[in-house]
């Protein structure tokens, strides 16, 4: 049977579709996944992410023990709040997740893992923080809204009390701070600003339904795919795992070879940047009407590659992808679409930022 958040009953009675996420009885839309996209794009939308997994860590050796675990340095969180997106990666390199780290204090670190992922991360974590003594908490007893669209973050300070509202409208990109009873995080995984608010689920349902009044729309998993695609972010399970380095996933930039560190999966990476990578991630757009999708075929000159997520694209109008490729010249490319090669373009992702199509995205 699906585990449900706290706002399980709140979306059924917003006439939410609801459907197995993961384990998770979550909503997939309340009506129209376009209209819910494109209320993000433009004003400002809210998701129930309460599936996603919150840990806390504490200890003396809590850094030491991140600075081994995750291969982006956890050296660069030294403000209260600060927030760092990092991989996980096993011996190989492979990633055994993405996550959020939070830097709440020299002997307090928060992160925020995919729901999927649950338990082999957590069984992950707790054994190799052991060595470091470092005690592994979730916290099943915060929920997460999170609002996002150009609109978001004035329509979130406005439920807060002033003090509360000037400290989370001071907070800088991928920065937090403790606001009335919430963490207030300025994260998200849609390309647009806003917040990411942990919520005691005693407050959930209201801080829900005073957003709802507040004027912001609800938004499902279907939103969040296409909107999270249009900004090139990528997606645990389908655009990388254990099979793919960071290298290999885009995520090059997640990766600190700083001097003096040995975290899991270095020697790997080390040798695989010495090497050159085979495989490398790219964005695709279709012209043609058409759509991409997970698992299709795609071909080039250096030999066969493989769409990884793939959707129609409501603020673009077109059918747009990320795919794992070969490493050389691809030259012209082609899709496999139910027995047909289909012509697309390779452009540079996100393919949306701040509302609008990124420079050669449309032809």
């Amino acid at each position: 049977m699906s585990k449900k958040t706290i706002l399980n009953e709140t979306h059924r009675a917003l006439g939410a579709k609801m459907v197995d996420f993961g384990g998770w009885d979550m909503p997939i839309n309340y009506g129209s996944q376009i209209e819910e996209h494109h209320a993000v794009r433009r004003d400002a939308g809210m998701f129930d992410v309460s599936h996603m997994t919150v840990l806390d860590l504490r200890g003396d050796q809590v850094r030491p023990f991140l600075r081994k675990l995750v291969a982006n340095s956890v050296d660069k969180l030294k403000v209260t709040g600060k927030a760092l997106y990092a991989c996980m990666l096993d011996e190989q390199g492979g990633v055994v997740d993405d996550l959020i780290i939070y830097y709440m204090a020299e002997d307090f670190f928060r992160l925020v893992v995919n729901a999927g992922t649950r338990d082999k991360d957590l069984a992950w974590i707790s054994a190799r923080a052991q060595p470091f003594a470092v005690s592994v908490s979730e916290r099943r007893d915060l929920a997460i809204i999170a609002v996002q669209g150009p609109e978001a973050r004035a329509k979130v300070l406005g439920l807060l009390s002033p003090e509360a509202a000037d400290a989370a409208g001071k907070l800088g990109k991928f920065t937090a701070c403790e606001a009335d009873g919430l963490f207030v995080a300025r994260t998200g995984y849609t390309g647009e600003d806003g917040f990411e608010v942990m919520v005691p689920e005693a407050m959930a349902v209201d801080f829900w339904n005073r957003l709802l009044a507040a004027g912001v729309k609800p938004a499902g998993l279907g939103a969040r795919d296409t909107l999270r695609l249009e900004a090139g972010m990528a997606l645990y399970g389908q655009d990388m795992d254990e099979s793919a380095t960071p290298y290999e996933a885009g995520l090059a930039w997640t990766v600190s070879l700083d001097e003096g560190r040995d975290f899991i999966g270095r020697a790997a990476l080390e040798a695989q940047k010495a090497a050159g990578t085979a495989r490398r991630m790219v964005g695709l757009v279709m012209d043609e009407k058409g759509v991409l999708r997970h698992g299709q075929v795609v071909y080039t000159a250096a030999g066969e590659g493989e769409i990884l997520s793939g959707t129609f694209s409501p603020t673009l109008g077109k059918a747009i992808a990320l795919a794992r490729v070969p490493a050389g010249e691809l030259g012209a490319v082609e899709v496999d679409i139910r027995g047909k090669r289909l012509p697309v373009r390779v452009v540079k992702y996100p393919f949306v930022r701040d509302g609008a199509a990124q420079p050669g995205v449309l032809a």
